[in-house]
């Protein structure tokens, strides 16, 4: 076996242990029932995943019912869910990985239909320039972002009560968040919006609720962290800089920070003139002071150790982990040869994918998923970005 730097334990600040730095990225499984209780599909994928890596990150949850960004997600939004959530934890954990709950608000990536009737809200009434058949999200009143602050804290309370050891906050691929951040959705007069220091008023926010809920109720080491977008396609738009200013603020108030892209080797995609890594920039302004989660086509185990090279401290798979939930064990007995980077369909069933996230996979996500009867050269996400960040138009 070769001496992988990905291999070696890492330790959070506050005590939690990873045996090895590999992380199972957040993906949509649309396999939740239709209130969004956790399902024996999703239990049954999670636990053929479970085995290798150091820390899983679950598909996400919505806070509260107006939060729900899409059928057969996942909920942590009431009481009912922590019995299902309780199961989930405890499927993650049965060989040492440690659970994180990833949670979040739709904001106006939902739509009437998904919400039953209900219309999407956002930070600013503002229509999402794509899809092409967005909806307009009416905009929150100042009572409506303090009680959805309050909810990101008792879903935080529910992943403690449940047996998770972190949360994650998704504030990126365009979720309400991001909007609250990003001066193409957030247009706002008030205290939630206008400035660069206003549009950071909400997420700074959700963090502050999170961290005193884990303050009063976590009996253990119980971690949080933060995924964003480095940048946005739109003008106006979330650029570079402004997510790099967005890290150096909050990096003594989470306790990792995750990247969202395609490719961990991606420039921007703004400015083409700037040739450095994404990856780099963050590293050099978190510094280590926080692990900083790499990811985007890791596709073999050399390139995990790239990413740390690359200045991460962790490094998250996700369609490597669907094609092949044996990564980090095939690394470990020296059987990296039989890693898949390729997948056929028909062992979809075979690798535990619920039937319901084989069909978007075979569909939006085909383009990422290097199918064998895929005719098609697999994307290269270096300079576009990719189906699952949120943006449904390629550069």
């Amino acid at each position: 076996m070769k001496n992988y730097q990905f291999l070696n334990s890492l330790q959070f600040q506050n005590g939690l242990q990873l045996k090895n730095r590999i992380v199972m990225a957040p993906m949509t499984t649309m396999s939740s029932f239709y209130n969004g209780m956790v399902s024996g599909d999703e239990l049954k994928y999670y636990a053929a995943r479970a085995g290798g890596p150091g820390m899983i990150i679950t598909a996400v949850a919505y806070v509260q019912a107006g939060g729900k960004g899409f059928e057969g997600e996942l909920s942590v939004a009431s009481d009912e869910m922590i019995p299902g959530l309780t199961q989930l934890a405890s499927t993650i954990k049965k060989d040492g990985a440690k659970a994180i709950l990833q949670i979040f608000h739709a904001g106006r990536k939902a739509n009437t239909k998904i919400l039953r009737g209900q219309q999407p809200v956002s930070a600013s009434a503002i229509k999402a320039s794509y899809p092409a058949d967005s909806e307009q999200p009416v905009a929150l009143t100042s009572s409506e972002i303090d009680q959805l602050i309050t909810d990101f804290g008792l879903a935080t309370k529910r992943a403690i009560l449940a047996g998770f050891d972190g949360v994650e906050l998704h504030g990126a691929n365009t979720y309400l968040l991001q909007q609250f951040f990003s001066p193409n959705s957030n247009q706002r007069t008030d205290d939630w919006g206008g400035s660069f220091a206003k549009r950071l008023h909400f997420p700074l926010a959700v963090i502050a609720e999170v961290q005193r809920i884990i303050a009063k109720y976590a009996q253990r080491p119980f971690i949080l962290g933060y995924r964003l977008s480095p940048e946005e396609i739109e003008t106006p738009g979330i650029r570079l800089n402004d997510s790099l200013a967005f890290a150096q603020e909050i990096k003594d108030k989470v306790d990792y920070l995750h990247l969202s892209m395609g490719s961990y080797q991606r420039t921007s995609l703004n400015d083409k003139k700037d040739q450095t890594p994404i990856l780099k920039q963050f590293a050099q302004v978190i510094d280590h002071k926080i692990p900083l989660i790499g990811i985007g086509s890791v596709e073999k185990p050399a390139m995990a150790d790239e990413v740390l090279a690359g200045g991460a401290d962790l490094v998250a798979l996700g369609r490597e982990l669907l094609r092949e939930p044996q990564w980090v064990q095939k690394v470990l007995t020296n059987d990296e040869a039989s890693i898949r980077t390729t997948v056929s369909p028909s062992d979809l069933t075979e690798l535990a994918i619920p039937a319901v996230m084989q069909t978007y996979l075979k569909t939006a996500f085909k383009t990422v998923m290097h199918f064998t009867n895929d005719s098609e050269k697999a994307l290269n996400y270096q300079n576009q970005v990719a189906p699952m960040e949120g943006f449904e138009k390629k550069l």
